[in-house]
């Protein structure tokens, strides 16, 4: 049986900056994919966390993705730009996309920008949350590889596709949602295959289309979309939106982040409302905080009541304090990594 040891924010953080300025990032790009990584540990959603840090550098290592690209902005006009990512980090094009739509954003009001040739990039609600700290609505989303049966049908050829909505409370978490169009993140399965830990029958299908607890079976087959026929629209729009807008693939097209054949030609989208051009910010944070008051003053079925993100960041304080757990076959993973790259090692 695999067992967990807890490292903390600074250690994991030294660990993956080490690893990936070895591998040719310069240091202030290693620390924004890095943070990226963190976050998503942070908030309890481990499939996109540092685990994925040994992915990525094999990726550039087979010469499928660009190390340092110079990330354009093109077809820039009003509060919209296109960036091309030149088949760059994820992270990073997310991340330089998402600034600049919270700048435009603070001086239209609302702001939107597409990324085009890009890569996975983590956690949307990394994205999406930035936009918290102008005061401001953040949206997030992205494409992904075929994993979802288009309704009807039984070949997986719709990607995952999440979709994070952040928006600011007074006095409270933040309401965050962060959701792909199916049950779960593909990362999940294939984080319970590397650890031989079946999963949730609602989870996956084999290749014919059955439910399944074997993760294996699940990720050569398709995953269940939330709420069937919706979940299914859903993951059209948003690839219509972050793959087909931009230019960069059709639905089907985008390749899976362990496929080293080629570029992944991964999209993305980010919208950004500016709320005091609609209300009075301290007014409006002051009203969620009430919506949230008579939601969380209904009688609840079981438990307590939390609302969309609420657990994740009350994992996050945690976390801070008591330190990230990892499991040690993860841990053997990193460190299988860092000595190829002549990093240190986690100990």
């Amino acid at each position: 049986m695999s067992e967990e040891r807890k490292y903390s924010i600074d250690q994991l953080t030294s660990f993956s900056v080490n690893v990936l300025v070895k591998a040719g990032l310069t240091k202030e790009n290693a620390e924004i994919i890095t943070d990226s990584l963190i976050f998503a540990d942070l908030r309890n959603v481990s499939s996109h966390g540092i685990v994925r840090l040994p992915t990525y550098i094999e990726r550039v290592s087979a010469g499928i993705m660009n190390l340092q690209p110079e990330m354009d902005f093109i077809s820039q006009r009003g509060a919209t730009f296109l960036l091309d990512a030149k088949n760059g980090f994820g992270q990073l094009a997310g991340y330089k996309a998402m600034k600049k739509t919270i700048e435009l954003a603070k001086e239209f009001g609302i702001a939107m920008s597409a990324v085009r040739n890009s890569n996975h990039f983590g956690t949307a609600s990394y994205f999406s949350m930035m936009a918290l700290e102008a005061n401001q609505i953040g949206i997030a989303m992205a494409n992904a590889s075929p994993a979802i049966a288009p309704f009807g049908t039984a070949t997986p050829l719709l990607g995952t596709n999440p979709l994070s909505i952040a928006v600011p409370v007074k006095g409270r978490a933040p309401i965050v949602l962060d959701m792909a169009m199916s049950t779960v993140a593909r990362g999940k399965i294939r984080l319970s295959a590397l650890k031989n830990e079946q999963i949730p029958l609602d989870w996956g299908l084999d290749a014919d289309g059955n439910a399944t607890s074997d993760p294996h079976k699940a990720l050569e087959g398709s995953l269940v979309p939330i709420g069937g026929v919706k979940g299914s629209a859903l993951s059209l729009i948003v690839d219509l939106i972050c793959g087909v807008m931009t230019d960069t693939s059709l639905t089907g097209e985008v390749k899976n982040i362990t496929d080293m054949s080629g570029p992944s030609d991964t999209g993305h989208a980010f919208i950004s409302i500016n709320i005091a051009d609609f209300i009075e910010y301290d007014l409006f944070i002051g009203n969620v905080d009430a919506v949230v008051g008579i939601i969380k003053n209904l009688k609840p079925k079981a438990g307590q009541i939390f609302m969309a993100g609420e657990i994740e960041h009350n994992l996050t304080e945690a976390k801070k304090k008591d330190g990230i757990p990892l499991d040690d076959k993860v841990v053997e993973l990193l460190n299988q990594c860092a000595d190829q790259q002549g990093a240190g090692r986690l100990e």
